[in-house]
């Protein structure tokens, strides 16, 4: 993977979403607030969609594979409140360990999201999902904006050589699962980052950690993400 701005913009054109993404309209198909008390935008999503979603490869999960619970998380290296995001996920993992948590890319900001991604999948596709989990983690922590050289500098903390990691991140395997990524997102209609999907309901924006563990209490009571 090349990082040099001429040769990373152009390549990063190859990630361009294909096919029609379809309109969807966010309004409050389940009345849910975030931790401030405000109102959360969801929707049902359509299941032949959402379904997708555990066929994808790349993606990197932590929690037991029959859990009752998986959450989906749709996220940009770039994205403000995907760094706190990540913080309230990593905190969910350590306090439910019954949950499964995937993590998606939507690197819809700009290209250096796009370079990011694309080192998180190379470390994802090298090392397995608990160093891409970690990794994940870490670069949420750093400041400042997030590219394709701040990825590579914390993946090659993880035990593989940065050339390594360069090379798979270029690889047509990486792209075309960036590329199923991000389709799958644009077809759920998810437009912001970070944005949530537990079940075939979509959650637009980040709710607090909070209110995401009251929503995935409540799937597992009645397999919605509110009850009554």
């Amino acid at each position: 993977m090349s990082l040099d701005r001429r040769r990373f913009l152009a390549s990063s054109l190859g990630l361009a979403i294909t096919g029609p993404a379809a309109a969807q309209s966010y309004g409050q198909t389940y009345k849910v607030e975030n931790d401030e008390g405000r109102p959360v935008a969801n929707m049902r999503l359509p299941g032949e969609i959402t379904g997708q979603i555990q066929e994808l490869r790349g993606v990197t999960y932590v929690g037991p594979r029959e859990a009752e619970v998986t959450l989906y998380e749709f996220f940009d290296y770039n994205c403000p409140w995907c760094r706190k995001a990540a913080a309230d996920v990593t905190a969910l993992v350590a306090s439910d360990p019954a949950l499964r948590i995937g993590l998606v890319h939507n690197p819809i900001l700009s290209p250096m999201s796009a370079q990011a991604a694309k080192v998180s999948l190379a470390v994802q596709r090298k090392l397995g999902s608990a160093a891409a989990f970690a990794f994940y983690g870490q670069l949420l922590a750093t400041k400042g904006q997030i590219d394709g050289l701040k990825a590579l500098e914390i993946g090659a903390k993880a035990g593989v050589t940065r050339a390594e990691l360069e090379q798979i991140a270029d690889s047509d395997e990486v792209r075309e699962a960036m590329r199923a990524h991000m389709n799958i997102a644009a077809n759920l209609g998810l437009t912001a980052t970070p944005s949530y999907v537990l079940g075939n309901t979509g959650v637009l924006g980040h709710p607090g950690v909070k209110s995401l563990a009251k929503m995935i209490g409540a799937m597992r009571r009645c397999d919605q993400i509110a009850c009554g």
